[in-house]
């Protein structure tokens, strides 16, 4: 879990199950507003809940990203999350991957967004 730098220009976040117990969307906040050369695939894999806090961070990342001409990548979101999105009316502004391996195909190709 935390932040992980795959190469210069992506980082990946790995949230822990409740990613209320850690800051890690909030530093990749601060470290893409001091880099705007970066996109992040945040890996939703262990994630039970996603409180409203968090969602606020994601949209926040999803934003100052775009405003910079760089992605945000959500990977292996649990449906019960996923579920969530779609509810909320999220799953929209947000791109999804099935995996680490799709979402960083994803930032490769230049077709990350749809």
């Amino acid at each position: 879990m935390g932040i992980e730098q795959l190469s210069e220009e992506t980082l990946l976040i790995t949230l822990p199950e409740d990613p209320q117990s850690s800051n890690d969307l909030e530093r990749a906040v601060d470290m893409t507003r001091a880099d705007a050369n970066v996109s992040v695939i945040v890996d939703m894999s262990l994630v039970e809940i996603m409180p409203s806090p968090m969602l606020s961070e994601l949209m926040i990342l999803e934003k100052q990203l775009g405003n910079s001409g760089r992605q945000l990548i959500l990977c292996s979101v649990p449906p019960s999350i996923m579920k969530l999105f779609i509810t909320v009316g999220l799953n929209g502004l947000f791109t999804f991957s099935d995996d680490q391996t799709t979402a960083l195909q994803l930032l490769r190709s230049g077709h990350c967004c749809w």
